[in-house]
């Protein structure tokens, strides 16, 4: 019987061995041709639709970053400008044209707000000279009749928003590299310093007298010997600064505004006039200020920076127009009315401490 069984299986295997094995067919070449085509149908509108979503939010995001940056720098204007003691309009005689020479010069930038403020010092002035001799020993922490108490104080400043053009397409206000370069807002700030009261001459920090923050400016009207300035504010039009001053390094204040230079980048003849409530010659109430005396703006017509000053009631409202489309491309990116969405706006008016001699 296990004889029998074993020559049954061994039967059994040779027949199965004998027969062909099954061959696996895979895909043939018009099958792999078909299916490329349809992936390729399907994914290209796909992929199309994702890389739009993606520039589409780019360009969202650099909007709203412009939007912020604008603002930012609106808002700080503003805080600066509330300080004022005297603004400077656009007249010939009395405004920036006439103080120009006294002011940072340069083909590549444009003056636009200029006024004058009271700049504080915090912890500057002694009370007692005899338990704190000079504003260098001022010691915030000094309890009252204690040695380093001392008082707050105000001195005069100059302050200078100027619109600067960039001309080199590799400079780092100037990407993506390319040309025309976006304009930006650059501040000036010159500084009084505190004077000895008995003699009126200034008190310096290589002297140890007061700290390098108290001290006047080299700029600011004389060489930093100890003249008294000649500054008068009430002729505002005199003895500014030195002409020709080395002034202090400029502090940018926001970058990619508007260098769009067009027939819609043009404003309406009467734009400040308007904003202002249609102001009087102070000279001659009965004479109405036009605009080329309240305006201040670029020579270049590009208007993406400019102020509306009246003197006498010391208020100026100051406007800024950003470009986001410029922090995406170097070309085609003019101002139009079709894409104003992309070209930011802000603008902010404000009066400032007080008019000249009140």
């Amino acid at each position: 019987m296990k004889i029998l069984l074993r020559l049954l299986l061994k039967s059994q295997h040779q027949r199965n061995r004998s027969r062909p094995t099954k061959i696996e067919k895979g895909m043939t070449l018009v099958e792999l041709l078909v299916g490329v085509i349809m992936a390729f149908l399907i994914i290209t509108p796909m992929l199309a639709f994702v890389v739009d979503m993606l520039n589409t939010d780019r360009r969202e995001q650099v909007k709203a970053n412009t939007e912020q940056d604008i603002q930012a720098a609106v808002d700080f204007i503003a805080q600066d400008l509330s300080q004022a003691i005297y603004i400077y309009d656009n007249n010939t005689t009395t405004g920036i044209p006439a103080i120009k020479n006294f002011l940072p010069t340069g083909t590549d930038k444009t003056p636009i707000l200029v006024f004058w403020k009271r700049q504080l010092l915090k912890n500057s002035v002694p009370v007692n000279t005899g338990l704190t001799p000079l504003p260098i020993n001022c010691d915030p922490d000094a309890k009252p009749t204690e040695a380093g108490e001392c008082n707050d104080t105000y001195v005069l400043s100059l302050v200078a928003y100027y619109q600067i053009k960039e001309a080199d397409p590799n400079s780092i206000w100037c990407q993506p590299s390319g040309d025309p370069c976006p304009t930006r807002i650059a501040r000036y700030q010159i500084q009084d310093g505190l004077r000895n009261t008995s003699s009126g001459a200034y008190l310096t920090a290589s002297a140890g007298q007061v700290k390098p923050s108290q001290e006047k400016s080299s700029a600011y009207n004389g060489t930093p010997n100890g003249n008294i300035p000649a500054f008068d504010i009430s002729k505002p039009d005199k003895n500014v600064t030195i002409v020709n001053a080395d002034f202090p390094a400029q502090e940018v204040l926001v970058n990619y505004i508007d260098h769009s230079s067009n027939a819609e980048t043009q404003l309406p003849a009467t734009e400040c006039k308007t904003a202002l409530g249609d102001p009087t010659d102070p000279k001659d109430t009965t004479k109405l200020l036009d605009d080329t005396t309240l305006k201040v703006t670029d020579t270049e017509g590009r208007n993406s920076f400019y102020a509306c000053v009246d003197t006498a009631k010391n208020i100026a409202r100051v406007t800024i127009r950003g470009n986001s489309l410029r922090r995406l491309q170097p070309n085609d990116a003019q101002f139009k009315t079709t894409s104003s969405a992309f070209f930011p706006t802000a603008n902010v008016q404000v009066q400032g401490l007080g008019a000249r001699g009140k």
